[in-house]
């Protein structure tokens, strides 16, 4: 049985999980992950949602603020040995919730185009693809989406 723990980004696990999901991109991502990198620190994130399966921290993901009205879905990763459980499913849906619950009335993400598993996720629960944004305009490998919480 999966458990969401909300959290923040102070929160061991989320760190550990953070180091290695960012050493799972560094391999896909080859020479762009610099790129990616910078875009992704964690200093301070107030709603982190951390996936356990018998106490072993197996997921998360996070969201921060992306303008008045929406939030950018960050951070999401799944131990490869738990993928295809529906985990970062649960994760998304938590953290679906959360902006809700706090306001928001959108979420934004980007991810690769070689994270098609990623895509797959995203589409399957009801986001969809829009241009670029922000520092992703014109970069070749991302892709983003967009999602009404209403």
């Amino acid at each position: 049985m999966i458990t969401l723990l909300r959290t923040n980004s102070e929160n061991p696990d989320f760190r550990s999980l953070v180091q290695q999901l960012d050493a799972y991109l560094a391999i896909v991502d080859g020479e762009e992950h610099a790129f990616y990198s910078q875009y992704n620190k964690v200093d301070t994130i107030k709603e982190v949602v951390v996936a356990y399966a018998d106490e072993e921290p197996v997921g998360c993901g996070a969201i921060k603020a992306f303008g008045e009205t929406s939030v950018e879905v960050k951070r999401m990763f799944v131990k490869a040995e738990r993928r295809g459980e529906r985990i970062a499913q649960q994760i998304l849906l938590e953290l679906e919730s959360w902006a809700r619950e706090v306001g928001y009335e959108t979420c934004v993400l980007e991810t690769g185009k070689r994270q098609e598993s990623a895509i797959a996720l995203y589409t399957r629960s009801g986001y969809e693809p829009i241009p670029n944004y922000g520092q992703y305009v014109g970069i070749e490998n991302s892709v983003c989406f967009k999602k009404s919480l209403f």
